[in-house]
């Protein structure tokens, strides 16, 4: 009997699982009155991922007789993007559900100020990264323009970059997608970090904040005249059109002039999507209001498997990053990542007086950042962030995208 266990223990089915287990084992520990909760599935995914890179694929680097397991991953990355991908659309369509219910309320109540935070949080990033670049002359100014859109963890900004440097060639994408690689994970720590620990820095009673927050929604539903819709357990034939209309909305690109095509791409196209058909309810016998706890069950799993596959695909270039040459990549998207943050934190909090329920979503919303989400509902105890992440989204979407080009069209050098 024969057992391939480079195969088996390199195989998504079996790291994607583990990176799970583990991390939900690590997220339960508690240090002092904190734990990461379902956010410890990245961290070991980080861990595994580049065990698994450096064990199994990093030694066959420009080797001629290459294993097919080392193949795969020196293609592919430790685990496909397509499952990143899946596990994604998974999360955000159940969470664009269980937030449609109070839309209406929601934009009511705070209305133009969704606007104001989504360009600010993506142009105060915008800012900080081309004053890295001017104080950084030894760098490569494609690379550190590029740890923009990854510490907004933005793949349409990607996008918007790389089509934006394409007139310098192919050297300068190959550096603005280097700088994405590296500055991505370290983004996700920062909004994960940061959603986690602001209310300990800033001495914020989560108690007290729901209270108002519920005081808050209960009379701007009553405003908007909120009209209650009937729930099913579960309608997968909903739930299989919500992803279906939602990437159909983020592949449609528009023409904005000077700044080229903009589209949503999959996270945004399903999140409006779900938000949209989760308000309507229903179309015929299709139901889009399903049970909050079903809603919630998809949502943690996919949540757990997404996060673990982000650290899986991208383990290996943090610590390679922490290790090596990439420590001033990482350390840009560190700065910007956190001024970002604290730029909306305190417009949010101090000028526009949005409760922390609604503005930790609208932050992770400003940031782009889907798995900052996930953290801010395990943090919060709550769906309620989804709803301010969902508002936010697409005008952060629009400011990154508008800063990216802007960014590289200014002189970096």
């Amino acid at each position: 009997m024969e057992f391939d266990w480079a195969g088996w223990l390199t195989s998504p089915f079996i790291l994607m699982p583990v990176a799970v287990f583990t991390g939900v084992a690590f997220g339960r520990l508690k240090i002092g009155r904190f734990s990461f909760g379902i956010s410890g599935t990245l961290f070991t995914g980080l861990v595994i991922g580049w065990l698994v890179y450096q064990t199994y694929a990093l030694p066959y680097e420009g080797a001629g007789n290459v294993p097919g397991y080392a193949a795969d991953i020196l293609k592919n990355g430790v685990v496909d993007i397509d499952f990143f991908y899946l596990f994604l659309i998974l999360f955000v369509a159940a969470v664009g559900l269980l937030a449609s219910k109070d839309l209406g309320a929601v934009l009511r109540r705070y209305g133009f100020r969704f606007v104001i935070l989504g360009f600010l949080i993506t142009f105060t990033g915008a800012v900080v990264t081309y004053l890295m670049v001017m104080a950084s002359p030894g760098q490569n100014p494609f690379e550190v323009s590029g740890v923009y859109v990854g510490a907004l963890t933005s793949s349409p900004g990607l996008g918007a970059a790389i089509e934006a440097v394409a007139g310098y060639g192919r050297e300068a994408e190959a550096a603005v997608g280097a700088g994405y690689a590296i500055g991505y994970p370290f983004g996700v720590l920062v909004v994960i970090l940061a959603v986690n620990f602001i209310p300990l820095f800033f001495h914020i009673d989560l108690q007290a904040e729901k209270e108002v927050f519920q005081r808050e929604m209960t009379q701007a539903r009553a405003a908007a005249g909120t009209k209650e819709i009937p729930e099913v357990p579960f309608d997968i034939a909903g739930f299989v059109l919500t992803i279906i209309a939602g990437y159909t909305i983020g592949s449609v690109r528009l023409y904005l002039g000077p700044l080229g095509y903009f589209s949503l791409g999959s996270t945004g196209g399903v999140l409006i999507g779900a938000l949209l058909l989760g308000y309507i309810g229903r179309v015929g016998g299709i139901h889009f209001r399903m049970d909050n706890k079903i809603l919630g069950v998809i949502r943690e799993v996919s949540l757990a498997f997404f996060l673990s596959i982000v650290g899986l695909r991208y383990g290996y270039r943090v610590f390679d990053a922490l290790a090596g040459g990439g420590v001033y990549l990482a350390l840009v998207s560190l700065v910007v990542g956190i001024t970002a943050i604290l730029s909306g934190y305190l417009a949010g909090r101090y000028m526009m007086g949005i409760n922390w329920i609604m503005l930790s979503g609208s932050i992770c919303g400003g940031m782009t950042s889907t798995p900052g989400l996930g953290a801010a509902l395990d943090a919060v105890g709550s769906d309620d962030p989804a709803a301010g992440y969902g508002a936010v989204y697409p005008f952060a979407l629009l400011g990154m995208v508008i800063f990216t080009i802007l960014l590289h069209r200014m002189p970096m050098s």
